[in-house]
């Protein structure tokens, strides 16, 4: 018997500022506190610079002009080393690492955690040839992969549909907080919105595109400033960036909105929030709630498919308002903002914790660890 330390394969096409990066980077951390070694495997090597990625993390960036161009490299990475997994996320790069699987002809296991709700990510976010094609990719290959993960139960119950899969075979695993999350969250931010005696903030955070449904947030924010002195920080980048700031002049919110950009550290800004927003149209497990209430600031979501419900045990631990509601979404943020706030139970959250949440992705690949974080090998 020989005894070798396990290693497990991240593969993304590129390191974006968005949520299923952050899981990623996340899980990468928790699986080297197992003692794991872990690579991390980019089609493209760009976006490094917006992420603190652990120093025993490899990065091997395999210089492809796009994710499906990255494949013959893949299969050479896959042959050479031979994780014993690797956890692809987002689309096309899980089609490509299952396909590079069998290409290679490895007993590497490939587990697919799915991010999103994916019917309403094709419906209302893909277009033209993508909306034909990642259905029909998922249906074919999905199938194919040795390990099924959706991020929340509602994620999980719409893959099964899509892929014509038993829900049975498809595992829930939560996105995991954060792990120096309280500790970010108390550095110190120089901004005059936070200073004592102003005006309280409503902050929300995430990529300006349909999704997130920012115009709603906006409208609301309008309605909560006929009521109240209240200031609107919305912290990300994106392609709506331009057409939402047309709606805050349009609003006449020019001086009570800002929209600074993506912010590497959003922690301390979302810490000294009087209250958390999200507004989004669809999500799959959206890390933001959950990150807001670690760090105990209050909640207010649309109630989407998929994960706000769950993370937030519906409507116990925040305010929970139909899509696309500017008044309901209003009503519900004046009421924290006037001191009616929900407390949040902390062995609630323990179920998003790295720990528990590394070893249930461990449990999934039936990799067991031995006194000492090693594997153990015939």
């Amino acid at each position: 018997m020989s005894k070798i330390t396990p290693r497990i394969a991240l593969f993304l096409r590129t390191l974006g500022g968005g949520g299923a990066e952050r899981a990623h980077i996340n899980l990468a951390r928790g699986l080297i506190e197992a003692g794991i070694a872990v690579d991390l495997v980019l089609s493209a090597g760009e976006g490094l610079e917006l992420w603190e990625i652990p120093s025993e993390v490899r990065v091997i960036d395999l210089k492809a002009a796009r994710v499906s161009a990255s494949l013959p490299s893949l299969i050479r990475y896959l042959r050479q080393e031979q994780p014993v997994a690797i956890i692809p996320t987002l689309h096309y790069a899980i089609e490509v690492a299952i396909v590079a699987k069998y290409l290679a002809g490895v007993s590497t296991k490939v587990l697919v955690p799915e991010q999103n709700n994916l019917s309403r990510e094709v419906k209302y976010h893909e277009k033209g040839s993508r909306q034909r094609l990642i259905p029909l990719a998922v249906r074919f290959l999905y199938p194919l992969a040795d390990c099924l993960v959706g991020v929340s139960r509602g994620v999980a119950e719409d893959l099964a549909q899509i892929t014509g899969l038993s829900l049975e075979r498809i595992n829930v695993i939560y996105n995991p907080a954060f792990p120096e999350l309280q500790e970010k969250a108390q550095e110190p931010i120089d901004h005059p919105w936070f200073m004592p005696g102003s005006p309280p903030v409503i902050i929300s955070v995430g990529r300006l595109e349909d999704q997130k449904d920012y115009p709603t947030l906006i409208k609301a924010f309008a309605k909560v400033r006929a009521v109240c002195n209240a200031r609107l920080m919305i912290l990300g980048w994106g392609p709506d960036q331009s057409k939402l700031g047309a709606l805050v002049a349009e609003l006449s919110l020019t001086e009570h909105v800002e929209m600074p950009g993506f912010v590497k550290n959003p922690f301390p800004y979302m810490k000294k929030a009087a209250v958390f927003a999200l507004s989004s149209r669809w999500e799959g497990m959206p890390n933001v709630i959950i990150e807001a209430l670690t760090i105990g600031t209050p909640v207010v979501s649309t109630n989407c498919e998929s994960g706000p419900t769950e993370i937030l045990n519906d409507g116990t631990y925040g305010e929970l308002v139909p899509v696309g509601d500017s008044q309901s979404l209003a009503d519900a943020l004046l009421k924290v903002l006037s001191g009616n706030i929900k407390s949040v139970s902390p062995d609630w959250l323990d179920q998003f914790s790295l720990k528990l949440i590394t070893q249930q992705y461990l449990n999934v690949l039936q990799i067991g660890l031995s006194e000492g974080n090693i594997y153990e090998s015939n």
